[in-house]
């Protein structure tokens, strides 16, 4: 099976089996016949209700959500600054949101509903807005360089102001729950998130799947784009905008997640080809597949307690992608 559509088949089959298994384990388990019993509305447990339709269901939506989320925008970096090593967090977006939220919970806002997401989101995008704005300054071109540059500085300065609210705020309620965000984990899931974050997923993914053609195109070089009627600078605001809309909103309800959008997209590259009209939509999938997976394991390995699902999604992510790059460098040496 070497045709990407056939693997676009397979990934697509395989995330309902793997959301279907995410909801039948956690600290409470539920048979097949407890979940068929609550969704058709026959189930008579109203403790199974409870878990299914307000925890565990949101939840491993969520999950799903955000992987897709960030598995899409990771290809779209890749192929948009062609580097494998690009990942959806590369303009500050984690940095920022993760200051935004810093700020809502040391100030103690958080006890209005929404504020942590809220100011995670906005944090997000003024990242990625200040880069952006630096990068067009100083670089009338926008270059990859000047956007990347721009962007591990302002990472850095909102680096600083999250560890210093974070010891400000000493080992109080705070400092943890702080903590606990930053590693990222899925655990406050609610059903508005997941109609939130579907909504952005789907009018961003419809936006890059607009342009992967023209994305195809600009692998090619800039130069080339051009010859081909594609103008480099409208393309990469475009894409820009929507990879940070939808990567913001991601990260507003779950935290900082790493490595699922730059492994599922490197992995899937391999796989169906560079082609962004199959690579867009594998990634999603895959990501997708892969944190609903690590999800559950947060969930299930140390329960009752659970595990920041960043944690796991490094230990899982780090080596393989140590692999996969010594892997390439041996066949560069053998070519």
């Amino acid at each position: 099976m070497h045709h990407p559509k056939s693997w676009l088949g397979v990934l697509g089959a395989l995330v309902p089996i793997v959301l279907g298994l995410s909801v039948m384990f956690g600290a409470v388990s539920l048979s097949l016949s407890e979940i068929v019993a609550v969704l058709s509305g026959r189930a008579t447990d109203q403790t199974a209700v409870t878990i299914l339709i307000q925890i565990r269901l949101p939840r491993v939506l969520l999950a799903a959500l955000v992987g897709g989320a960030l598995g899409l925008c990771g290809a779209v970096m890749q192929g948009l600054f062609r580097n494998p090593l690009a990942d959806p967090y590369l303009l500050g977006i984690a940095s920022g949101a993760t200051a935004g939220a810093a700020v809502v919970i040391a100030l103690h806002l958080d006890i209005y509903w929404g504020a942590v997401p809220l100011g995670a989101f906005v944090g997000g995008v003024l990242a990625v807005a200040i880069v952006y704005r630096i990068a067009q300054t100083r670089w009338a071109q926008l270059d990859n360089y000047a956007l990347i540059l721009s962007g591990v500085a302002l990472a850095a300065l909102f680096s600083a102001i999250t560890s210093f609210l974070l010891f400000y705020s000493g080992a109080s309620h705070d400092a943890r729950r702080l903590i606990f965000w930053i590693l990222g984990g899925l655990g406050g899931a609610q059903w508005v998130y997941v109609f939130g974050l579907l909504s952005v997923l789907i009018i961003a993914g419809m936006v890059l799947m607009l342009f992967a053609r023209d994305l195809n195109a600009l692998a090619l070089g800039e130069e080339m784009a051009a010859h081909l009627g594609i103008e480099p600078r409208h393309l990469r605001r475009i894409l820009l905008i929507a990879v940070t809309a939808l990567t913001a909103v991601a990260v507003a309800v779950s935290g900082t997640i790493g490595f699922v959008g730059l492994i599922v997209p490197h992995i899937l590259r391999l796989i169906v080809g560079p082609d962004h009209r199959m690579l867009l939509p594998a990634s999603a999938l895959g990501g997708a597949i892969l944190l609903t997976l690590c999800d559950t394991l947060a969930r299930t390995v140390l329960a009752p307690a659970e595990l920041p699902i960043g944690i796991i999604t490094a230990l899982l992510g780090a080596p393989f992608f140590l692999f996969l790059l010594r892997r390439r460098a041996q066949l560069g040496a053998l070519l």
